[in-house]
């Protein structure tokens, strides 16, 4: 997130940028980045729209979690640290959770754990979510998923 965060420091410093209109966007990883700069990040950014964001790196692929944060077993700290759901009652500002319900690379139940964890900290994600899509939101429901993205944005930021 550091170099995230430079890049808002910038932006903060711009005269024609409104510090209390700043939202983020991802999906995948950018997903994961945009939830968790939303909980770390709550006094920057308002409003994030989170698609099929990885929640728990030890519910995701080996290929990429196992790359970047060696195995479980192996870096259980890291896992912990990178466990969204467990930081669920972080959330502040405006968050909206997107997930196709077939989605085989980052699995629904990232978001559901994430929601789960939500309720039981009484903070409130919103959630959409697209029936029969997988990763990624295509054909003519993509012109659904874009125009419920821009809504958000401009309806909560």
């Amino acid at each position: 997130m550091e170099d995230q965060m430079r890049g808002v420091d910038f932006l903060l410093e711009q005269a024609w940028v409104d510090r209390e209109r700043i939202g983020v966007y991802g999906w995948s990883f950018g997903g994961f980045m945009t939830t968790n700069l939303m909980l770390t990040h709550s006094d920057i950014f308002k409003v994030g729209v989170a698609g099929g964001p990885v929640m728990d790196w030890s519910r995701y692929e080996i290929m990429y979690g196992e790359r970047y944060n060696d195995a479980p077993n192996e870096n259980p700290e890291g896992y912990k640290a990178n466990n969204l759901t467990l930081r669920a009652k972080d959330l502040k500002g405006r968050l909206l959770l997107i997930h196709g319900s077939v989605d085989p690379v980052v699995v629904w139940q990232h978001a559901q754990a994430f929601v789960e964890q939500a309720i039981k900290a009484r903070t409130y994600p919103d959630c959409m979510y697209y029936p029969t899509h997988e990763h990624n939101v295509s054909g003519v429901d993509r012109v659904h998923l874009n125009t419920t993205i821009a809504r958000y944005f401009e309806d909560f930021l």
